[in-house]
């Protein structure tokens, strides 16, 4: 595998842990003898287009320093691309790094890693999961993402809380949550699951690919990331009271065994609702309606060889 390597880098994540991250990154691959292009803009729109430059111009290793945001950002260049993608977590949830099992808040150990992946050719196939038509600036406008889209109260509560500056971090996704509860009401959702039709109201749904989001919420705690099937999950009607005692729970992962959490699994998903924009890898994606599918070997990540 060449070692042509573009370097993606968000310098805001994990509090400017992602500058930090970006320096000691780039210095252990031109160390190693890598021919790293380090990518730059003022947003992420475009710092995905001078990705897309990138790998236009003949690089097929893209390697994203950040959190789930910026791990996002790297699926929706290489989805389907055959590109490998290199991801050093820095970011404040790393719920996707966490869930292929990789380093944490350790850039050079991540660097290092990533080199020995690329000399061993060693990368994981996993499914992406793509939403066709979703707004973004992709061609076509299709959109891809490798966790968890959120579609009901927590994708309200996302929508809120990146509306603030401050405080960072879990504390403003809970703020966030406190905010939204006095309002939480049930939807009207109409669900297709590989063509059968659900209809079903619901305060909360989630279609996952890997089993967590939000800084360790494992919400989907079954979801496999390469079985070409998407987790649905449904939390059905309830209280303020009910939902502040599951809440807790979902760190666990034990909030599956509720009665009042339904989840199904499916290849192709759809979703219909009211008032409604989703979310996917912690990034606003498109509102409802929308339908995801899995596609299983659309990303290919980077991972140590083993030992």
């Amino acid at each position: 595998m060449t070692r042509r390597i573009a370097l993606a880098v968000n310098p805001t994540a994990g509090r400017g842990r992602g500058a930090q991250a970006g320096a000691a990154v780039t210095a252990r691959l031109v160390a190693d003898g890598a021919q790293v292009t380090r990518i730059t803009a003022v947003d992420a729109e475009g710092l995905e287009a001078r990705a897309r430059e990138a790998l236009a111009e003949g690089t097929d290793t893209l390697v994203v320093v950040g959190g789930d945001g910026m791990v996002h950002l790297g699926v929706n260049v290489v989805a389907g691309t055959g590109c490998a993608l290199g991801i050093v977590a820095a970011g404040t949830g790393n719920d996707i790094a966490r869930g292929l099992g990789l380093r944490i808040n350790d850039p050079d150990a991540a660097a290092r890693d990533i080199l020995a992946a690329i000399e061993a050719d060693t990368l994981r196939e996993i499914d992406g999961a793509l939403c066709a038509g979703a707004t973004g600036p992709s061609p076509g406008g299709d959109r891809w993402f490798a966790g968890v889209l959120g579609a009901g109260f927590d994708a309200l509560v996302n929508e809120r809380a990146n509306g603030w500056r401050w405080p960072r971090g879990h504390l403003r996704y809970d703020l966030a949550i406190l905010r939204e509860l006095p309002v939480l009401r049930p939807r009207d959702y109409i669900i297709e699951l590989d063509g059968r039709i659900w209809d079903t109201a619901a305060v909360m749904v989630v279609i996952a690919n890997g089993p967590a989001y939000g800084g360790g919420m494992r919400i989907c705690p079954q979801a496999v990331m390469d079985d070409g099937l998407l987790d649905v999950l449904v939390v059905a009607p309830l209280s303020r009271t009910a939902f502040l005692r599951i809440y807790p729970s979902v760190y666990r992962g034990t909030h599956v065994q509720d009665p009042r959490v339904t989840v199904r699994r499916a290849r192709r998903v759809s979703l219909q609702a009211a008032g409604i924009v989703t979310y996917a890898d912690g990034e606003r994606l498109a509102p409802l309606p929308l339908t995801a599918e899995a596609v299983p070997g659309a990303l290919r990540i980077l991972v140590p060889p083993p030992g």
